[in-house]
């Protein structure tokens, strides 16, 4: 696939040169002579590389180049610049610029520049995708200002400086339980060692033992050579057991004894090795009740329960429900090559509505579905799934408290009938003598409403059949 290069220049004859020379070097080359254009060019053809000249017709090349890298951060621009503006290219560098050529300029020199920018955005970006595969966790990752979550990384950062070697998450599927362990691996004195990663269901019973352990050289039948396990390749560093409570019974004895000995054997082997490594455990179970059924070891609990977190659900949580959702947006926004700023007031108020089972992987995927639907600059009910929308409506049909409704009973009592015949005489008035519109006000039948306002004597304060 060719390449592709955005060449912003007022000049007809530059533009004209730049695509000729361009295009013999492999490029696709689209032009742009204003700036605004430049901006709306640079949107929809995501072009690879940019040359923009610092004088243009309608606004500054420096406000070009910070719209640009509104949209992609890391595309790499060269301003083109003539003899006298120096200083505004090097000011440009500061807004993110890769570089800068000056007029008149060799093609061979321009391309050499072109392949140093587009070699170096490669590499950029390939250690943004390494840090993330990897995980360059620090505590900024953990989004939240509510009471439950400040308390959270208050914990986590005592947890993280300590030499715990025993840590138990708990918490509802989604809840983030894989991200904290990440935070307290990477910033601990362990951050230079593995973070291994096991999840006990997902591998089945007959291969997570030496998957854990490893094993010697004919202990089983087709290991023909011997194989280091999880344990020992994680020395030093922390292992990450998620799904603690589907582990099989007698495998849960043997983790037992690495806890308590800091040593365990391989398969068919005889030698006890030594190991030092944080285990971090995570469920979504209800451990003590695998404990009753006989599913789960005590001792293993109260072992891996040295510090126990527990995270809270999204749900409870409150507006850090739109904090993660601007965080989420903000990735997919690079991600799908989007400009989208956030949610609209609405969609807001739909997710602080609702109650999110799935919790932030729901939540997730519910901004990653709309930001691949939405085309415009706010997210909106729109493209939400409808169990959200629904929710909401649920939630609105349903009784008001006394205290919403400003209700109050005084201590000497009240009369129930005059005040129901309070409320439809007020229906009444409010619908102007309607009969209809003043049972709806009051969530009443039509027939259920006549009654009561005969009961009352009120048919000659209705001002109008419905």
């Amino acid at each position: 696939m060719k390449q592709k290069a955005l060449v912003v220049d007022d000049e007809k004859l530059i533009r004209w040169s730049l695509k000729e020379n361009l295009g013999k070097s492999g490029y696709e080359v689209v032009e742009a002579e204003k700036g605004s254009d430049a901006i709306k060019a640079f949107s929809e053809a995501l072009p690879d590389i940019v040359l923009l000249d610092v004088n243009l017709p309608d606004m500054s090349g420096i406000d070009v180049l910070r719209s640009i890298k509104g949209i992609d951060k890391d595309v790499p621009v060269i301003i083109i610049t003539a003899f006298g503006n120096i200083q505004t290219a090097v000011d440009a560098m500061k807004f993110g610029a890769y570089d800068f050529i000056e007029k008149p300029f060799e093609i061979e020199k321009l391309n050499i520049v072109m392949d140093k920018a587009l070699e170096n955005a490669f590499l950029r970006r390939e250690v943004s995708r390494y840090k993330a595969l990897t995980g360059d966790y620090g505590f900024e990752h953990i989004i939240g200002n509510s009471p439950k979550m400040q308390e959270m990384k208050r914990v986590i950062k005592k947890i993280s400086q300590s030499n715990a070697t025993t840590v138990l998450l708990e918490g509802e599927t989604g809840t983030g339980k894989d991200l904290i362990a990440r935070v307290i691996h990477n910033q601990s004195n362990r951050a230079h060692k593995s973070f291994v990663d096991v999840n006990c269901a997902a591998l089945p019973e007959n291969l997570i033992e030496s998957e854990l352990f490893g094993y010697e050289r004919g202990a089983f039948t087709g290991a023909s050579n011997g194989k280091k396990g999880l344990f020992e390749l994680s020395n030093g560093g922390t292992i990450y057991l998620d799904e603690i409570g589907d582990m099989n019974y007698d495998l849960q004895a043997k983790l037992l004894k690495v806890i308590d000995s800091k040593t365990f054997r391989r398969l068919g082997g005889t030698t006890e090795i030594m190991t030092d490594v944080r285990i971090i455990a995570a469920t979504n179970r209800d451990l003590q009740a695998k404990i009753k059924a006989g599913t789960f070891r005590e001792d293993l609990y109260w072992r891996l329960k040295v510090i126990p977190l527990t995270m809270p659900p999204l749900r409870e949580r409150g507006e850090d429900i739109l904090l993660i959702s601007q965080k989420f947006i903000e990735r997919f926004d690079l991600e799908f090559k989007k400009q989208a700023k956030g949610l609209s007031p609405e969609t807001r108020k739909l997710f602080l509505a609702y109650r999110w089972p799935g919790n932030v992987r729901e939540l997730k995927n519910v901004i990653e579905r709309a930001m691949i639907l939405e085309n415009e600059e706010y997210i909106t009910p729109d493209y939400l799934p409808v169990e959200i929308v629904q929710a909401a409506e649920a939630k609105a049909s349903q009784p008001k408290p006394c205290e919403e409704l400003g209700i109050t009973i005084p201590e000497g009592g009240v009369d129930i009938e005059n005040i129901e015949k309070e409320l439809l005489k007020k229906a009444l008035m409010m619908a102007k003598g309607n009969q209809s519109k003043a049972a709806r006000l009051l969530n009443l039948g039509r027939d259920a409403f006549r009654y009561r306002i005969q009961k009352f004597g009120l048919d000659s304060e209705s001002q109008g059949e419905a």
